[in-house]
Order: structure tokens, then sequence, then C-alpha cells
């Protein structure tokens, strides 16, 4: 299986408890395989199956209520 590595930016995290949230809600996504989230550098790093795409991933950041980009 080929993997994927998203590097993303994520703004409005503010404590380690915003971050653990944003990792188990990706870890919790069918093909996301790991993710790597801080609120102290307001970055992530994701890795996923090939058939999950960076957008894809931005999206299930934002649905957590947070800003993200590639």
């Amino acid at each position: 299986m080929s993997e994927l590595i998203h590097t993303l930016n994520i703004t409005g995290m503010t404590c380690g408890g915003c971050s653990g949230r944003v990792a188990r809600v990706l870890e919790a996504t069918p093909g996301v395989l790991k993710a790597e989230i801080s609120h102290e550098t307001d970055s992530g790093v994701v890795t996923t199956s090939a058939d999950i795409s960076a957008s894809q991933v931005i999206e299930i950041v934002k649905s957590t209520g947070f800003e993200a980009s590639a």
C-alpha cells in the first residue's frame, strides 16, 4: 500500500487538548494511518493511504473547528 505524508499549517489551537482532538478525529478516519499534531508549532504531519488527498485531510481538520492549509 502506498502512503502519503501531508504537512499542514493548522491555526486556532491553543492547548494540548486542541491538538489531541484534531489527532483523534484524524486517526479515527479510515485511510488515516498516523497524525502528529502540535499546537506549539501550529502544524501537523498526517500519514494516509494513497486514496486520501491533502484537501480531504484539510476538510477533516476544519470539521474540528480549526483552520488548515497545506
